[in-house]
């Protein structure tokens, strides 16, 4: 199905059913693009949550914490079941927590590259 509007769905013609796989890829970073997105999947990367655990945890209203959960849902990146009054969360699948780790490991380099060029500029310059 794609959606059409706020509201209405239409069956995806044949030709939008398979999409090439750097569009699904960026699809994923899309859902991934932003910073209260990125706090929740590495809170639940420690395990299940509550919706009312996850807040105080992320630190944003109640209804943009849903509004956030629900894009994650809908990337397939979580899942969630009810219980009772209560809707729990959890990673999907474990390599989205690998994906994450890896790029803080990306940015802890580049940013110890950055560091370390600066270093080296500080050195030249004379005093």
């Amino acid at each position: 199905m794609v959606l059409t509007g706020k509201r209405s769905r239409r069956p995806a013609p044949e030709s939008e059913l398979v999409l090439p796989i750097s569009e699904l890829k960026a699809e994923m970073f899309r859902a991934l693009s932003h910073p209260a997105r990125i706090r929740i999947l590495e809170t639940l990367a420690n395990g299940e949550r509550s919706v009312g655990e996850l807040q105080p945890e992320i630190g944003i209203e109640l209804s943009h914490l849903s509004q956030q959960l629900g894009v994650l849902r809908r990337a397939g990146l979580v899942t969630s079941r009810k219980e009772g009054q209560s809707v729990f969360y959890s990673v999907k699948d474990p390599l989205t927590t690998e994906l994450l780790s890896v790029a803080k490991r990306l940015l802890i380099s580049s940013l110890t590259e950055t560091r370390d060029l600066l270093a080296d500029l500080r050195r030249e310059v004379p005093r």
